[in-house]
């Protein structure tokens, strides 16, 4: 049996916080949230520290071509879903599910832009600690991605159909 003690406040959301027989337990939804906060924390952390290296801005037309593409990308895919979401935790926002525009082709246009243009600069200022770097970027991506997606099945019953026709990250492919 378990009973609800109180919320706590993270970025402006509620956590509900619950004490059971095996002690205090979040919720699934606050739980993904929290993480999602701290991929992004660690995801920005290896980010700056790319930049610092001066391991990420494109030296050569291919890699700065990749690194237009995926800021065009970025730019597409918020001027489709628009502004009314730009949240620091995971975080569905209310409305109806976006299915068109960059969407259309891959559920997460901004993270596939995020690792587009890391990796991009990475090839071009290869090393091993900026391949850690650009790995880092990529698991917390990942984790942020496995975050939302779990929310937003929650939040939108027709997320499962648009998952199996749409790949995650790139088109076709994943």
């Amino acid at each position: 049996m378990s009973r609800h003690v109180g919320t706590c406040t993270l970025l402006l959301s509620d956590v509900p916080v619950k004490i059971n027989e095996r002690g205090i337990w979040i919720e699934w939804p606050c739980m993904a949230k929290i993480i999602s906060v701290i991929a992004t924390l660690v995801l920005i952390a290896a980010a700056v520290a790319l930049v610092l290296r001066q391991g990420v801005i494109a030296t050569g037309p291919i890699s700065a071509a990749l690194q237009i593409a995926s800021l065009l990308l970025v730019l597409w895919a918020r001027l489709t879903f628009g502004f009314r979401s730009f949240h620091f935790a995971a975080n569905p926002t209310p409305g109806s599910l976006i299915t068109t525009g960059p969407y259309r082709f891959i559920r997460n246009p901004i993270y596939t832009a995020v690792l587009l243009a890391c990796w991009a600069g990475v090839a071009v200022h290869w090393s091993a600690t900026n391949a850690e770097l650009a790995l880092v970027v990529t698991v917390t991506t990942a984790i942020r991605i496995a975050c939302e997606e779990k929310l937003l099945r929650a939040v939108y019953p027709e997320y499962g159909d648009y998952a199996k026709r749409t790949a995650r990250v790139i088109p076709f492919v994943v």
